[in-house]
């Protein structure tokens, strides 16, 4: 059998997803296209059995009056129902516009009124509850399909459907015919997907991606890393992000590859080591949470236990790495390892769900050195990227031999980049977005008539490597006022290593001194207020036991050490911190639906507790505004101890001096 589908002839065969269905429904019909646990069961559709269902739910789109060039919304966990709706969208003309399924009415409301979208897709009694709150609000709303049943049957079915009969009434409709010219009428120009921005710093936009930028995109970053039909992956991420559409949909559809799709967000680490994927991604806050999930286990263990860990651990992080990159390694470390791995890392590897991995992608924030070192060195392919939704994801990659935690690997095939005269990383690619519906000026302001993309970031290409370093957002990239440079991202992922510490902001441009925001990591705090029969109410309560404080005042301070050392940003050493009373939240509005801290409304929210830090004050007494999960509003009040933090005297580089 062929390394995967594409292989055996070039991206421009075939113009559309639903072409490429149709070459894998006939090159790979048995094999398996998705897989979906459910009661505990895993439920599997082969290539051939997805083709059937995608083509009686597409008929069955066209019986309830969907044109080409409408926008269908899809939201939902992920279920091969729901991706089966994106490619039945697709095949009858129609743009599918996935939603984050977490999203507030709110966020649902304002995507949905700005693409005008006349048909949904839902997942359940939840989401489509979501959408009857604020269908008011929703002018060319016309028709809800929804999946789950359960809790269904009193509403008002007048514009309500099930999915099951959409698709009875698409195999009973004879539209074929037109079905067919539908799909056939796609080219490569055709939209495939528009997906819309986390709204880092304003309102979402939504991304216009054509055919042309999904299968060339996936074309290239496939072949970069040899995936291939046998390969499997474990879709668990957001459907409305682009790095979900790009794997299991895009990769998916060119390589062969089958998707599986967990039961339920609690029991995604237990499916993750049922199926053992081969090629896995995921954030960095996913590989740091496994990471203190581990930790948190290795510090209940028994001494031995621990001992061996530790001992073993220690050989990993020299040997792990260049037995990746195929370094000369000598006899002894070879064989030490090899019994690391009877004891330790294999294990360890089985119990994370990583076994089998070939090809592990990290990408969305920079990941810390540590925990990415960690990975590696228990012998896990871990390596990064660097993407954007406007680039269909990729702008980088790391080759299996040139994989480094300071950089992002070089540009993917098909890729080319520069860095203009301020810093920031522009690039150009088959993958560059159309256009943000609705907003020319934002498209003109990002896109030049060269096909460059602005991406917002600061970083610089090595003349020696070609690998790509970014530095920060653009945005958040300043100038302490000695001049030093500020970039609070390169501090924050060094605390976020340590497991007590969920979430960091890092502040100070144009200021004496940087000062931090801390979220400590519940799960992991409360195992150590556990072992130390120490008793707390809550969240707030156990942020605020000084002892706590303390322990996180030892990790700012070795993270200033290890600050210290690095020449240009040595002057972001962190003088002041509190430990924040609630976690950052994304119904807040602190973070994006994909998890990146919003700055900008964190200053401008938090502004007293910012300046308590700099004008000296011991404690400062907050009351903030919270997002309670039914959408009801609240407010918590609390009065927060300010913690100094030993630094280290440097000679402090300005950006002047290191140009």
């Amino acid at each position: 059998m062929a390394q995967s589908a594409g292989s055996a002839a070039s991206a421009a065969q075939y113009v559309s997803v639903p072409a490429l269905l149709a070459r894998n429904a006939k090159s790979f019909g048995a094999q398996a296209a998705y897989r979906e646990k459910e009661l505990g069961i895993w439920q599997s559709w082969s290539w051939a059995e997805s083709a059937k269902e995608i083509e009686a739910l597409a008929l069955g789109l066209l019986t309830l009056g969907v044109s080409p060039g409408d926008h269908i919304a899809v939201i939902g966990r992920n279920r091969p129902y729901l991706y089966w709706s994106i490619v039945a969208a697709q095949s009858v003309g129609a743009v599918p516009v996935p939603l984050y399924q977490d999203a507030v009415g709110e966020e649902v409301a304002y995507v949905l009124d700005h693409c005008a979208a006349r048909f949904i897709i839902a997942g359940d009694q939840e989401q489509v509850d979501k959408i009857l709150d604020i269908q008011d609000r929703l002018e060319g709303l016309e028709h809800i399909v929804y999946l789950d049943q359960r809790g269904m049957r009193k509403y008002d079915h007048s514009r309500l459907t099930p999915f099951d009969k959409v698709q009875e009434a698409g195999r009973a409709s004879g539209l074929e015919a037109e079905l067919a010219e539908r799909t056939a009428a796609l080219d490569y120009d055709s939209t495939c997907v528009m997906l819309y921005t986390s709204g880092t710093t304003g309102r979402p936009k939504g991304v216009v991606l054509s055919n042309r930028n999904i299968i060339e995109t996936s074309k290239n970053s496939a072949e970069f890393d040899r995936l291939k039909a046998g390969d499997e992956v474990l879709a668990y991420l957001p459907m409305a992000w682009v790095g979900d559409f790009i794997f299991s949909i895009g990769q998916a559809y060119w390589t062969g590859f089958c998707v599986n799709c967990p039961e339920s967000a609690e029991t995604v680490m237990h499916d993750l080591r049922e199926i053992g994927p081969t090629y896995y991604f995921a954030p960095p806050r996913v590989f740091e949470t496994q990471l203190t999930s581990v930790m948190i286990r290795m510090e209940d263990a028994g001494r031995f236990k621990r001992w061996i860990f530790q001992k073993f651990m220690d050989r990993a992080k020299t040997v792990g790495p260049k037995l990746l990159d195929r370094k000369p390694v000598g006899l002894m470390d070879r064989l030490m390892y090899r019994l690391g791995e009877f004891f330790v890392y294999g294990p360890l590897k089985n119990t994370l769900g990583l076994s089998r991995v070939r090809v592990g992608y990290t990408a969305g924030e920079a990941i810390g050195p540590e925990i990415f070192d960690f990975y590696r060195s228990l012998g896990i392919n871990l390596k990064q990227l660097y993407g954007q939704t406007e680039a269909s994801v990729f702008i980088t990659q790391q080759k299996d031999d040139e994989v480094r935690p300071d950089t992002v690997g070089t540009p993917t095939p098909g890729v080319e980049i520069k860095i203009d005269d301020n810093g920031e990383v522009f690039y150009r690619s088959p993958g560059v977005f159309v256009e943000y519906f609705k907003n020319a000026e934002s498209t003109a302001g990002t896109k030049d008539d060269e096909g460059w993309v602005a991406t917002g970031d600061a970083g610089f290409l090595e003349s020696d490597t070609g690998h790509l370093r970014i530095i920060d957002r653009a945005k958040d990239v300043g100038k302490m006022a000695s001049g030093a440079l500020f970039a609070p991202k390169y501090v924050e992922n060094k605390l976020k290593f340590f497991p007590n510490i969920l979430e960091a902001v890092v502040l100070g441009n144009g200021r004496d001194n940087c000062v931090a925001f801390i979220n400590i990591d519940l799960t992991a705090v409360g195992n150590w207020a556990e072992r130390n029969n120490i008793a707390y109410g809550g969240y707030q309560e156990l942020s605020q036991h000084p002892q706590v404080r303390d322990t996180i005042r030892e990790h700012v301070e070795e993270v200033n050490k290890s600050v210290a050392q690095d020449e240009m940003l040595n002057g972001c050493q962190i003088h002041r911190f509190l430990v924040l009373h609630k976690e950052l939240d994304a119904d807040d509005g602190e973070l994006t639906r994909t998890r990146k801290v919003r700055r900008r409304i964190i200053e401008e929210k938090y502004d007293d507790l910012i300046t308590a830090l700099y004008d000296g004050s011991e404690t400062v007494s907050t009351e903030t505004e919270v997002t309670y999960e039914d959408g009801r509003k609240g407010s918590i009040k609390a009065t927060l101890t300010l913690m100094d933090a030993a630094t280290v005297p440097v000679q402090v580089k300005t950006l002047e001096a290191a140009e």
